[in-house]
């Protein structure tokens, strides 16, 4: 297995399918295409996959804004979920924010889903007592 940064010619169909299967989203803002666009955007290199004899098993990004790290979209294929997939995606994303200097990682995860809390744990976070709030923006108007 090799986790590297993602590749958008090759890894974009793969990506958007495990993504699509893993988290089902509904809203627009999470739509995997969208997701995939916007984080290509800012060029940071904290987007990771992990391949093996060219198969996708998983998908990692992370996001630094100079305060805090965060962790988004850590999905593995059903078929290597708790076989090492998970920790060594997360483990890459962890090492990319501290070579940017990050202090801190975050990340969110619905209080209903036991497995990923349990393999976040397994991996030395904690739940910490906060609340999550949040906040749909609409996009601007695009010039006309």
């Amino acid at each position: 297995m090799i986790v590297r940064e993602y590749i958008d010619a090759r890894d974009r169909q793969a990506v958007v399918s495990l993504w699509k299967q893993a988290f089902g989203y509904s809203s627009p803002h999470n739509d995997p295409l969208f997701a995939i666009d916007q984080k290509l955007k800012f060029g940071d290199g904290l987007f990771f996959v992990a391949t093996e004899t060219d198969e996708l098993l998983g998908t990692v990004m992370a996001g630094y804004d100079g305060h805090r790290g965060w962790i988004y979209s850590l999905a593995v294929i059903p078929g290597r979920r708790n076989h090492g997939v998970g920790a060594a995606l997360l483990r890459q994303a962890e090492s990319a924010l501290v070579a940017k200097g990050c202090p801190k990682v975050n990340l969110q995860i619905l209080d209903t889903n036991a497995a990923t809390i349990g393999f976040y744990e397994k991996q030395g976070y904690i739940v910490e007592p906060r609340i999550s709030m949040g906040k749909k923006l609409h996009p601007p108007a695009k010039p006309r």
